[in-house]
C-alpha cells in the first residue's frame, strides 16, 4: 500500500510538472499574475530569440496557452469597413470575430472558429477577454457578448450563449470585457443585466445555475474567488458596489457601495492577507478589511485625491496592481508608476520610467511577478525586467518586442496582456501575435 501510495503521489507531482508551464487564463494558472517557471533569463542581452510570428486581426484580448496550443481572439472587418478615426464613435461596424488555435511549437494554425459580429462599441479594435482553457474545452467571450464553449481538439461548438439576445443585456460602452472564471462545474460571467449581472453557467452544458446582483450595468472587472472569513467568496465589482457572494448559490455575503464614474470598474481585485484592494481611474482606490471569522468586510481606507490629476494613492485605468510585503505597485491615472503602503494608502515613491517616460492619460502597463523580479509589458511594446521594492524602481533591462499599432488618446499603443509559458512570452497587437523565448 505504501508503495502504491508513493507511486500515485509521484504521478500526481509529474502531472503538476507537465502542466506547470501553461498560462490557460487571465493572469495565469492561479489567476494571480505570477509566473512560476524556472530557467528564465535574468536580463536581456540584445533582443530575445523570436520563436515564431503569425498575422492576426485586431483585438485587445491576450492569448492563453495550454497543452501545446495557443488560443487568441481577433477581429476581421468586413470588406470596405474601417475603424473610425475617433475611437469613441459607436456606429454600427460590420465584421466578424475569430477564435484562433495555434500550435505552440511553431504558430501553425490548427483550427479557427469565425462568426458574424457587428460592433456598436467604443474602441472597436476587437475582442477584450482572454480565453480560458479547462480540460478539453476552451471558453471565449467576444466584445459583443458572444460566449462560446469550444472543443480544444477541433474548435467544434459545444454550446453558446448570446448575452444580448438570451438575457436582454445592454452592451457596455466599451464592450464585454470581464474575463470569465471557471470554478468547479461552473463558468462565472458578468453577463445578465437587470435580472442579475452575474451568471453561473454549468460549464459542460451552458445551463444557468444561478443569477445574482441585479442592476443596470456590468462594468468590466473580472470575477475573482478568494478564501476569507472561513468561506470562499466570489468578488464581483460592478460600477455601483464591491460585492461578495457565495460562488455555489449566488447568495450575497456583503456589499460596499462604491459608485464609479463612467462605469470604469476595470482592474482585477487583489487580496493581500485580509486586505481586499480595488482601484479605478476617476474614483481612485478602495481598501476593504475582510473579517477573519465570517464573510464580512469593512472599509479600511479610501482615496484622498482631490481631482483627476491630483491623486495621492493609485487611480488605475486598466493596470491590475501587484501587492507584496505590504506594498502596492501599479500605474496611476497619468502614467505614474507608484508604490503605496497597503495598510494606509500612503505613497512611498513614483516614477514614469516603466510606462512612457512622459505623462499620458490612461497610460497602462501589465505587471507579472517572476521569482525576485518583475516582467513589465508597457503600452509601447517594451518588455521590462525590473525589481520593485519600497526602496524604489530598479530597472535591469528592457527590449522592444512588438509595435504599438492601436491609436488612443493621441498616441500609438498596445493594450493586450501577454502570456508567459514554456519559458516564452506570447504577445499580440492588431496585426500579429509573436512568441519569443525567455529561456536562459
Amino acid at each position: 500500500m505504501q508503495t502504491r501510495a508513493f507511486f500515485l503521489h509521484l504521478l500526481f507531482l509529474t502531472a503538476l510538472g507537465t502542466f506547470a508551464d501553461d498560462w490557460p487564463q487571465w493572469l495565469g494558472p492561479q489567476r494571480d499574475g505570477v509566473w512560476r517557471e524556472d530557467g528564465i533569463i535574468e536580463k536581456f542581452d540584445g533582443a530575445p530569440k523570436l520563436r515564431w510570428k503569425v498575422d492576426i486581426g485586431g483585438g485587445y484580448a491576450g492569448p492563453a496557452v495550454a497543452k501545446g496550443r495557443v488560443y487568441v481572439l481577433d477581429r476581421q472587418l468586413s470588406k470596405g469597413a474601417k475603424n473610425p478615426a475617433n475611437p469613441f464613435s459607436r456606429g454600427q461596424l460590420a465584421g466578424t470575430e475569430r477564435v484562433l488555435c495555434l500550435n505552440e511549437a511553431d504558430g501553425k494554425l490548427l483550427w479557427e472558429h469565425e462568426y458574424d459580429c457587428p460592433y456598436a462599441i467604443s474602441y472597436p479594435a476587437g475582442p477584450r477577454c482572454t480565453p480560458i482553457v479547462d480540460g478539453d474545452r476552451v471558453y471565449t467571450l467576444g466584445a459583443m457578448g458572444n460566449l462560446f464553449c469550444l472543443n480544444t481538439k477541433d474548435g467544434k461548438v459545444l454550446w453558446q450563449v448570446d448575452f444580448k439576445k438570451d438575457f436582454g443585456t445592454k452592451t457596455p460602452v466599451w464592450g464585454f470585457a470581464a474575463h470569465p472564471l471557471v470554478d468547479g462545474d461552473k463558468l462565472i460571467c458578468l453577463a445578465g443585466g437587470e435580472e442579475g449581472t452575474t451568471i453561473a453557467f454549468n460549464k459542460m452544458t451552458g445551463k444557468v445555475l444561478w443569477r445574482a446582483l441585479p442592476g443596470p450595468d456590468l462594468g468590466y472587472c473580472p470575477p475573482m474567488i478568494f478564501k476569507a472569513g472561513g468561506k470562499r467568496q466570489l468578488i464581483i465589482w460592478h460600477p455601483r458596489a464591491l460585492n461578495s457572494i457565495d460562488p455555489e448559490t449566488g447568495k450575497l455575503h456583503w456589499s460596499e457601495p462604491f459608485s464609479v464614474r463612467s462605469g470604469l470598474s476595470i482592474p482585477t481585485p487583489r487580496l493581500h492577507g485580509d486586505l481586499l484592494f480595488i482601484t479605478s481611474f476617476y474614483n481612485g482606490p478602495l481598501m476593504m478589511r475582510l473579517a477573519k471569522d465570517a464573510p464580512r468586510a469593512k472599509v479600511e481606507w479610501r482615496a484622498t485625491g482631490r481631482s483627476e490629476r491630483n491623486t495621492q494613492q493609485l487611480h488605475a485605468i486598466m493596470c491590475t496592481p501587484f501587492i507584496e510585503d505590504g506594498h502596492i505597485y501599479g500605474v496611476c491615472s497619468y502614467g505614474q508608476f507608484r508604490c503605496i503602503k497597503a495598510a494606509t494608502g500612503e505613497r512611498v515613491w513614483e516614477t514614469f520610467a516603466p510606462v512612457t517616460n512622459t505623462e499620458g492619460r490612461w497610460a497602462n502597463a501589465f505587471i507579472v511577478k517572476h521569482q525576485d523580479r518583475f516582467f513589465i509589458h508597457n503600452e509601447k511594446g517594451d518588455l521590462i525586467i525590473a525589481k520593485l521594492s519600497p526602496k524604489g524602481y530598479d530597472e535591469i533591462s528592457r527590449a522592444n518586442l512588438i509595435a504599438p499599432t492601436n491609436t488612443a488618446r493621441g498616441r500609438q499603443l498596445v493594450w493586450s496582456h501577454p502570456a508567459f509559458a514554456n519559458k516564452s512570452i506570447y504577445l499580440r497587437n492588431d496585426r500579429v501575435i509573436r512568441c519569443y523565448s525567455l529561456a536562459k
